[in-house]
């Protein structure tokens, strides 16, 4: 709206996912193409010299790369309600309302993902009966939900305030000034950081296995149980894996730019 409304840059915190490449990754021999061309070389020399039992191990997890992508778009859309949710509440000036979602963020935050999943799993068993993928998609994004909250709301307060107090001053109320301009301008700023979220997502939607989820590695235990290749087995999960995550994150960068020369 003004000059002085330019984006700064947000300090959003990064998840543990796959680095994003960036501008600056270029040239032939990037760690992101040797890693990707390399993984992908290994799993098909490996199916070729020895497709016993490399190759069935590969035709027997695909059902399983289904299910985690739909666990993992499931928890990711679901934790980005929450989290703009409580990253609301976070910059709420009513004190209840910031008192709830900041203590849910510290809560969810100091309780290791493993121990969510195996709580909500059960917890919601008490009450009701919730499929397993159900629990899971939840589960993931109560938890992944607080991370998000945290990103939406450092990329809100990067704002410049006078963004707000211009569309005040055309008669907006706050809300539609949030709507209208804050939020549209921060999701530029939190979109890094929220694919850093979606990848790390997916690799640790591998813990849902535990609840009896056939995600790639549930395929891949059943596969390894019944074949006595453990070794082969989870050779074969891990490129797959790297694959995805490496192929992901170089969407999202291309997505980044894109965005960033459009604005």
């Amino acid at each position: 709206m003004v000059d002085q409304d330019r984006v700064r840059p947000a300090v959003v915190e990064v998840g543990d996912g796959a680095a994003i490449p960036s501008k600056s990754d270029i040239g032939l021999f990037t760690a992101w193409r040797i890693a990707f061309v390399g993984a992908i070389g290994i799993l098909v020399v490996l199916t070729i010299t020895k497709p016993d039992p490399y190759l069935n191990i590969l035709k027997f997890v695909p059902d399983g790369i289904l299910v985690t992508f739909q666990v993992t778009v499931g928890a990711i859309l679901l934790a980005l309600v929450i989290g703009l949710v409580a990253g609301l509440g976070r910059i709420s000036s009513n004190r209840i309302i910031n008192g709830i979602a900041s203590l849910y963020v510290e809560i969810i935050r100091g309780i290791p993902l493993l121990v969510q999943l195996f709580y909500i799993y059960y917890a919601l068993g008490r009450f009701v009966h919730v499929p397993d993928m159900a629990s899971a998609i939840i589960a993931m994004a109560v938890c992944y939900g607080a991370y998000m909250g945290e990103v939406i709301r450092a990329g809100i307060q990067s704002i410049p305030k006078g963004q707000m107090e211009a569309a005040r001053s055309l008669g907006m109320t706050k809300g539609q000034a949030m709507r209208h301009v804050i939020l549209p301008q921060a999701a530029k700023v939190v979109l890094p950081p929220i694919g850093n979220e979606f990848i790390a997502l997916l690799k640790d939607s591998s813990l849902v296995s535990i609840l009896a989820v056939a995600d790639i590695l549930r395929r891949g235990r059943e596969f390894a149980s019944e074949s006595f290749t453990y070794f082969e087995t989870y050779t074969v999960i891990a490129l797959v894996y790297l694959i995805i995550t490496l192929f992901l994150s170089k969407l999202i960068g291309i997505m980044e730019e894109r965005i960033s020369a459009g604005s």
